[in-house]
């Protein structure tokens, strides 16, 4: 009964269909930047996903040791020009150990970026949960779960990650300890997003004519809510990956995160800020692998939250000039054509 409605009385409510999609797509087509980053970062996830096939080909692993490829008498500096670098190993070595740097910061790849999405996987996960059912529960449970939140929120990330990292038995998998870790502590402001945008959404028509048609509460958020919640936690969720990638990156270097052997570019920063003299490559080619992977994400991101929300201009820069920022406002006047060209009109009508 609720679609009926819904297809006569307010068809724009269905916009988030195939239409929706294409629309999408088209706008996040047009913005050059972040079409540059999805290359990057797709790039990226590929190289994270070939690592065994690029180590393989290579000739090489991220754990074996090669003693005789480090200097002892110089306190373990790499043998040779930039590191060892030489058809055997791309990158060059590992201070001390010998270890090959492309396979490490491959592999890398994989524990940053499978810790960042699994954490945002977590973070939506709850949010939503609890975002949705306090914005439909009784005024208790959405005073319960609202405080609930704003503890969350206040909550110190770094601090309580590192206490609940630091009382964790060893022998747990320390890549999906961070993900779950991370997930669990920074999880309050996508509730937030999701308890005001599910406020807002059950105010409409067709979920009051859902309502008056016998369905459930939680029918009700399944088939008409959560479709609404998509743009927002889906832009939200873009961004939260880079910050991810960057804490995962900052509890490393801390000593608390992901622990060697297991490669992880920040556990590789944390170990080689002693060596930024003697090896510098050691210290440059994980950090330069993190600032990629973030800002191609950040402006990802960005996009992606401009192409769901077209009155919303980029907060980036990149890519964009003045005739860009002519053609912008040039369609915005158009989009307002109809209703007149300011409030003046507004009033008169």
């Amino acid at each position: 009964m609720s679609e009926a409605l819904v297809a006569t009385e307010i068809p724009e409510a269905t916009a988030p269909g195939v239409s929706g999609a294409r629309q999408f797509w088209r706008r996040l087509r047009a913005q050059r930047a972040a079409m540059v980053a999805a290359g990057v970062v797709a790039l990226l996830v590929l190289v994270a996903l070939a690592a065994p096939l690029l180590t393989a080909l290579e000739g090489q692993d991220p754990t074996t040791y090669h003693p005789s490829l480090v200097d002892s008498a110089r306190g373990g500096v790499p043998i040779g020009s930039f590191g060892g670098v030489g058809g055997d190993h791309w990158l060059g070595v590992e201070p001390q150990t010998g270890r090959d740097l492309f396979a490490r910061l491959v592999y890398g790849a994989r524990v940053s970026l499978g810790v960042a999405l699994g954490a945002t996987a977590v973070q939506v996960l709850l949010g939503v949960v609890v975002g949705v059912a306090a914005a439909l529960g009784n005024r208790w449970v959405d005073q319960l779960l609202s405080r609930v939140t704003d503890i969350i929120v206040a909550m110190p990330l770094m601090i309580m990650a590192l206490a609940l990292l630091a009382i964790v038995p060893e022998n747990f998998p320390r890549p999906i300890l961070v993900a779950l870790v991370i997930g669990f502590v920074a999880w309050g402001t996508i509730g937030k997003i999701a308890r005001a945008q599910t406020l807002t959404l059950k105010e409409l028509d067709y979920v009051a004519a859902a309502r008056l048609s016998g369905w459930g509460t939680w029918r009700i958020a399944h088939r008409e809510l959560l479709p609404g919640l998509a743009a927002p936690v889906i832009t939200y969720a873009a961004l939260m990956v880079p910050a991810n990638i960057s804490i995962e990156a900052s509890l490393s270097f801390l000593g608390v995160g992901v622990k060697p052997p297991t490669a992880s570019w920040g556990q590789m920063l944390s170990s080689a800020n002693v060596w930024y003299q003697a090896a510098p490559q050691y210290l440059l080619l994980p950090a330069a692998a993190l600032f990629v992977t973030v800002l191609a994400l950040t402006v990802l991101g960005d996009g992606v939250r401009t192409a769901l929300d077209p009155r919303a201009a980029s907060r980036l820069r990149v890519g964009t000039g003045r005739r860009q920022e002519a053609r912008q406002q040039e369609a915005r006047s158009d989009r307002t054509g109809a209703a007149g060209p300011g409030p003046a009109k507004e009033a008169t009508s």
